[in-house]
């Protein structure tokens, strides 16, 4: 009993110490990047549909699509994961984070694929649309439609015109 006793005061006693409180974790939200980041909230959801890609051989390839999105860390976060098929068979699965960039409008996009290939990459709200460019010559372009669906493009840069390579349609299931 007069050890417990003991182990109760000196509990009570760090309860109040200044070393105890730094070592508190902090549960502050930060505002800021929630505040922009809500700009992407028309995103959010889990959508399915399909679409169609071309490769390097201009043969074009069509797949079922399915992304689920949604807000982490409080809204300061998005999570964006997608999962294309064709023929019942994965042939695409990537998973993106979406966070706060320097800057009006912009924001990093960190994508990871099952192949193992990953990267962040600068990305930016402009009129509504949200573009990102993972490399100098390639963007995609992801908006809602006038019908509601999520309308995105890739495209590719041959020097002074742009060129579809990806197109994906999609409705949102919830």
């Amino acid at each position: 009993m007069k050890n417990l006793i003991q182990f109760l005061l000196v509990l009570i006693l760090f309860a109040g110490s200044p070393v105890l409180a730094l070592a508190q974790p902090s549960y502050d939200l930060n505002e800021a990047a929630q505040k922009k980041l809500s700009a992407l909230s028309f995103l959010e959801g889990k959508w399915k549909g399909s679409g169609w890609m071309m490769g390097q051989d201009r043969v074009r390839s069509t797949f079922e699509q399915e992304e689920n999105v949604q807000f982490k860390l409080s809204g300061t976060l998005m999570e964006v994961e997608g999962i294309g098929k064709s023929e019942g068979k994965v042939v695409h699965h990537a998973l993106a984070i979406i966070s706060v960039g320097e800057g009006e409008g912009k924001f990093d996009f960190t994508s990871f694929l099952q192949s193992g290939e990953k990267g962040t990459y600068p990305a930016e709200l402009i009129d509504g649309k949200l573009y990102w460019y993972p490399v100098k010559e390639v963007r995609y372009l992801i908006e809602i439609n006038a019908q509601g669906q999520w309308f995105e493009v890739g495209e590719y840069n041959a020097g002074n015109a742009w060129y579809k390579f990806f197109e994906m349609t999609l409705e949102k299931q919830n």
